[in-house]
């Protein structure tokens, strides 16, 4: 694919304005399947991966780490680390919880040693943890910059105020600014526009917004009288309700007129929006990664647009 990267905020990351999801590495796809889809991603011409430290500890039998461990086996078999922008975050793997200042230290080295690399382009305090002073977690993840083990660092799962006291600390104390949010983002989830929009745009973040398809939601496959079984049918089947129901027909008058699939289009419309950078979404298998991709090429018009954001209107306050 030939579709222009994408900068994130004020670094100097570029990256194909589609992320490929690394949350289904060692979960709901093998060892195998994850290499089959990095190499079909990768060979359709992206470079952005997102991933974890605790991805994914909540499967019996995986130690947390388990996509990291996929990852750096897959760089090391195939040469390529300094040709994919790596995303990963901390706070959440079972032996190095929340954002002590040792504790990120300790984490980051444990993900690097997984990742079998030196670095890590962007490295997200993964959720909040009010139990730090914001004070220590923004300077040891600004020291892992210093350190070079951190090219540039990312927020996710903050509140808005949150954020705005981040970049207070940083501006007084001298320390890295971070370059990228990561909020939970889509065409049903749509309080980012009013919480999170006017700050992206103040400090010119990058933002990579997670659940782009609303947990499968957004693929069209969990309708009315449809049983979908899926290890994430649970968190998709909540969204069918009269906003998700107009949405989906949209979606379709949308997907038609392009003779593309829903999810293509769904994630065309996020990619679309003020501020985004890229969509984050995952393929458990090998035969989902083309409408993912398809995406980045899909341009729709501006009545198009209209329309979906018009369906989902209800979303922006929810």
């Amino acid at each position: 694919m030939t579709s222009a990267r994408r900068t994130i905020g004020t670094s100097d990351l570029t990256v194909f304005p589609l992320s490929l999801g690394g949350n289904v590495f060692g979960w709901t796809a093998d060892r195998d399947t994850s290499f089959q889809v990095l190499d079909a991603y990768t060979a359709a011409g992206g470079n952005f991966v997102d991933t974890a430290d605790g991805y994914s500890a909540w499967v019996p039998g995986n130690t947390g780490g388990d996509s990291e461990r996929i990852l750096g086996e897959w760089f090391d078999a195939r040469g390529n680390r300094d040709d994919v922008v790596l995303a990963t975050k901390v706070s959440q793997h079972p032996d190095f919880k929340g954002l002590a200042a040792d504790n990120i230290r300790r984490a980051a080295d444990a993900s690097l040693e997984r990742l079998q690399s030196e670095y890590i382009d962007l490295y997200y305090a993964h959720f909040d943890d009010e139990t730090v002073p914001l004070e220590e977690t923004v300077a040891a993840l600004s020291g892992l910059v210093d350190a070079g083990k951190v090219r540039y660092i990312g927020i996710s799962n903050y509140s808005p105020e949150r954020v705005e006291e981040w970049f207070a600390i940083t501006e007084r104390e001298g320390l890295h600014r971070a370059v990228a949010l990561q909020p939970h983002y889509n065409l049903v989830e749509r309080a980012y526009e009013q919480n999170y929009r006017p700050l992206v745009e103040r400090h010119d973040l990058g933002v990579m917004p997670y659940f782009a398809l609303a947990a499968g939601f957004l693929t069209g496959k969990y309708r009315d009288g449809v049983t979908v079984d899926s290890p994430r049918a649970g968190g998709a089947a909540k969204y069918l309700d009269d906003t998700g129901r107009a949405v989906l027909a949209t979606l379709d008058e949308v997907a038609a007129a392009h003779s593309a699939s829903v999810a293509t289009v769904a994630l065309a419309w996020l990619a679309a929006q003020p501020t985004i950078t890229a969509p984050i979404s995952s393929a458990r298998t090998l035969e989902q990664l083309p409408d993912l991709l398809a995406a980045v090429e899909l341009e729709l018009t501006a009545d198009e647009l209209e329309a979906l954001s018009g369906a989902s209107e209800a979303a922006v306050a929810a």
